[in-house]
């Protein structure tokens, strides 16, 4: 049995090479991403064992999708159905003022379908940790209480639940998000949430270090991490918030960065770590994810003990 199991959509990346447009590019190329399973990836690159588990197409892009993530390293349990088709997106890279642009084509996916039922709970509730994001209940109906469902079957069977509250504006409203997500935190141990967001959609005030401490005395959860972009990220645990700033770094590629914080943070508590020293190595994590093309953290632990250990704490740029 995995250490982690994930639950989320994963799909199809199309980015035209260096800056191009996608109005004019000759050539795309294709890599999976999803934060649920590119969390997967990178707690597996720092030792712990994962599942992902997912609705896919019975399909050529969806069997891409799944040979991919298994090529990581990481299990995959799917259901695959004849039903629905494989979400992709569409990624332009620039620099400022122009910026990365994100194209979001997920209509009708078989992930939109899927119901608690139809997946292995005992995988889960084997598990140490089962996790999933924001993203996925903004999907569809249905996946908000497919995710309401799967999170009461872990805490049911003793499972820690972690929870990124990854909230997306291209898919839902702040006001939606708030309200769903919200109905989720009585069954969330650890969260992991942008400070923006818990501004913008839970309409908390306060710098990161206060936000960490309401965030915890209000909903109960167990462990909150405020991340702060190029500013690191704080973590309450105990009523007691520890700092890290963000690691140095040249930036190739962006997304995925958060999904690799938050992947090595979770394996590093399971691997015994504090709060303060997982902290420390989600930073390095994450400074490493930004150096590589695609949305997976393909780092090792040993690069990442070294940027610990050599680089000292800097600011990402």
């Amino acid at each position: 049995m995995s250490d982690i199991v994930t639950f989320g959509e994963t799909m199809l990346r199309l980015s035209p090479p260096g800056s191009e447009r996608l109005e004019n590019t000759d050539e795309l190329e294709v890599r999976a991403g999803g934060a649920e399973s590119n969390m997967a990836i990178a707690a597996s690159r720092l030792g712990a064992s994962a599942t992902w588990l997912s609705k896919v197409p019975e399909t050529p892009l969806g069997r891409r999708v799944v040979g991919e993530l298994q090529s990581h390293g990481i299990e995959t349990d799917v259901v695959w159905s004849h039903r629905g088709r494989q979400g992709t997106y569409y990624l332009e890279h620039a620099g400022e003022p122009r910026g990365t642009n994100v194209i979001y084509d997920r209509e009708n996916t078989a992930i939109s379908t899927a119901e608690a039922r139809e997946f292995d709970i005992d995988l889960i509730q084997n598990a140490q940790v089962f996790f999933t994001t924001g993203i996925t209940p903004a999907l569809s109906t249905t996946l908000r209480d497919t995710t309401l469902n799967l999170l009461k079957a872990a805490r049911k069977g003793g499972t820690s639940t972690a929870f990124d509250f990854n909230y997306r504006n291209k898919l839902w409203s702040p006001d939606e998000a708030k309200e769903t997500l919200t109905k989720l935190f009585p069954g969330i141990d650890i969260l992991v949430i942008a400070a923006r967001d818990a501004r913008t959609v839970l309409d908390f005030e306060g710098d990161p270090r206060q936000l960490a401490h309401k965030l915890g005395s209000q909903y109960d959860f167990t462990t909150v991490v405020v991340t702060r972009g190029e500013e690191g990220a704080v973590g309450w645990h105990d009523s007691v918030v520890h700092d890290h700033a963000a690691y140095e770094t040249d930036t190739v590629d962006p997304i995925g960065t958060g999904d690799a914080f938050t992947g090595a943070f979770i394996a590093r508590r399971l691997a015994g770590d504090d709060v303060s020293t997982a902290l420390e190595y989600a930073a390095a994590t994450a400074a490493l994810k930004r150096t590589i093309p695609g949305d997976a953290a393909l780092v090792t632990a040993d690069e990442v003990e070294a940027v610990v250990k050599d680089s000292g704490e800097g600011i990402s740029r």
